[in-house]
């Protein structure tokens, strides 16, 4: 995928430039740097992930405008970020079996009205490089078991690995 594809992905889930967002599991940035392109100039991103070496690669360089911050830890445990305008979960949720828990929690950290946009591969069935991935129609009932609302598929894009991708966003 190319820059472009990733703006693609999450454009149609971020409506309003600015605020306060994070990506989880963002590993050396790509997805961050898409949502930097969408929420603009003065947004502030707090990019989360457990490799520091991968974090080192969030150069504020590469942001023009945008405060990104980098924290090593792992989403799935609970976060000190509080009243956030959206989350950013692409191809990380489906490393974590159990995500009920990292949902609600996931859901706390936003602030009512805020997205989470989830990037994923169109199926169930994973592999050892992609141990639980989850459809659509999957993501839309653990989205309202979590708590989330009007759940809508973004887009969907062709994966030479597992046949597509998409994106979905879901309100709190």
């Amino acid at each position: 995928m190319n820059h472009a594809d990733l703006v693609g992905l999450l454009e149609d889930g971020v409506t309003e430039r600015g605020g306060h967002w994070a990506d989880l599991g963002s590993g050396e940035g790509a997805f961050t740097l898409a949502l930097a392109e969408l929420i603009g100039p003065g947004a502030h991103i707090t990019a989360v992930d457990r490799d520091a070496g991968a974090l080192r690669s969030l150069q504020s360089d590469r942001f023009p405008g945008a405060v990104v911050d980098t924290r090593v830890a792992n989403f799935t445990q609970p976060l000190d970020l509080t009243n956030l305008d959206g989350v950013v979960m692409a191809n990380s949720l489906h490393f974590v079996k159990d995500k009920a828990p990292v949902l609600e929690s996931v859901r706390r950290i936003l602030r009512p009205g805020g997205r989470l946009i989830v990037v994923e591969y169109g199926t169930d069935r994973g592999n050892p490089w992609v141990p639980h991935p989850f459809s659509y129609e999957t993501w839309e009932k653990m989205a309202a078991q979590a708590g989330f609302v009007r759940t809508r598929r973004l887009r969907t894009i062709p994966s030479r690995h597992l046949g597509s991708m998409y994106s979905a966003v879901s309100e709190r």
